[in-house]
């Protein structure tokens, strides 16, 4: 029987939640401005001290219950931004297997929350959710730190996240030559057409990571290893370029620090933690720490400490990965949702 508190809720009003599955994400037709302008919100708050971050979390499973190994984990973060009055907490799985079944490599979902209360506000598919903030945060990224001549892309990795790091750039830079790699020939050909022809521009796919990233403008690495291998060699870095590495497990070299004018995190509470990521042997190391790093991202675009002040600095940025972008965005779909009347209201209470 349920307590005489609860009765009365039930009895007097209900309170509802928004669901957005995948395919109200997509009916959604987020602009890229709007992608843009949702994210650059969260990290602005973040650099005005308006936020708070936990550093994520992984829960890795392991073995099934008949004992075969499981290749994958789950990546938990968690934060609260005051200008949007939301907390939340997203859950996405990262299986690079998935492909093999027909599924994405990441799926997930963002719980969005009232501070004030703790009720909750949102459910969220969070795979394309994921796809869009982390594109949005190299292009930022990329606004901020990468010359503004920038002409060669050279982008490793194909999966999800993949589209929308060149999707965004490209509406930010005007490039003359896209190149793209991954490790799977038919993976990394269909990536390049399909990018060629929603950007009408020649994009090519290499055969190798050399000639994909040396003499480019701008490197991004998102990689999918199995495990941490200098894949990407320092000495293939043009001086000058902007190079955004954001595997999870490290496809750089120890020395790529190194040759780094400046260093630039999104968040450095998380990027010092855990066990994963593209530069966790460099804080190891001592290669890269709170001393020698420059600035947290959303600190640049809040004005708090500068970008890129000359042509011929050659910089890092290395994002994990904010729950507060997750946050901007869910309130941005959220917002438009209700203006177009897409989703479910579920009951809660």
């Amino acid at each position: 029987m349920l307590p005489p508190i609860l009765r009365r809720l039930l009895a007097s009003a209900s309170l509802t939640l928004t669901y957005l599955s995948g395919p109200d994400v997509a009916a959604l037709a987020l602009t890229d401005e709007e992608i843009l302008a949702a994210v650059e919100s969260g990290l602005r708050a973040q650099g005005e001290g308006r936020t708070v971050i936990e550093p994520r979390m992984h829960l890795v499973p392991g073995r099934d219950g008949d004992c075969g190994a499981i290749r994958g984990h789950f990546n938990v973060l968690r934060g609260y931004v005051a200008p949007l009055w939301l907390a939340g907490v997203k859950v996405v799985g990262d299986y690079v297997d998935n492909y093999r079944q027909g599924l994405p490599s990441e799926m997930g979902l963002l719980n969005l929350f009232d501070p004030r209360t703790g009720q909750p506000v949102a459910v969220i598919d969070a795979a394309g959710l994921t796809d869009m903030r982390t594109g949005a945060i190299t292009a930022i990224g990329a606004k901020h730190l990468a010359r503004k001549d920038s002409r060669v892309l050279g982008h490793i990795g194909a999966r999800g996240t993949a589209y929308w790091n060149v999707r965004l750039l490209a509406r930010l830079f005007d490039f003359s030559e896209i190149r793209v790699h991954s490790r799977r020939l038919e993976s990394r050909t269909e990536f390049a057409a399909r990018l060629a022809e929603e950007l009408r521009k020649p994009v090519v796919a290499t055969h190798y990571w050399q000639s994909c990233i040396e003499g480019a403008d701008i490197v991004v690495e998102a990689s999918r290893l199995e495990r941490p291998a200098p894949m990407l060699k320092t000495a293939w870095i043009k001086p000058s370029a902007l190079v955004v590495p954001y595997g999870t497990m490290s496809a750089v070299e120890l020395s790529l620090t190194d040759v780094m004018d400046k260093v630039v995190v999104d968040d450095w509470g998380q990027c010092k933690s855990g066990q994963l990521g593209a530069l966790r042997a460099h804080v190891d190391a001592g290669k890269l720490t709170e001393a020698t790093l420059h600035a947290e991202l959303g600190q640049i675009v809040a004005g708090k400490k500068p970008g890129r002040e000359r042509d011929g600095e050659t910089i890092l940025l290395w994002h994990r990965g904010l729950s507060l972008s997750d946050i901007a965005l869910g309130a941005t779909m959220l917002d438009k949702a209700a203006r177009l009347g897409i989703g479910e209201k579920l009951r809660y209470l």
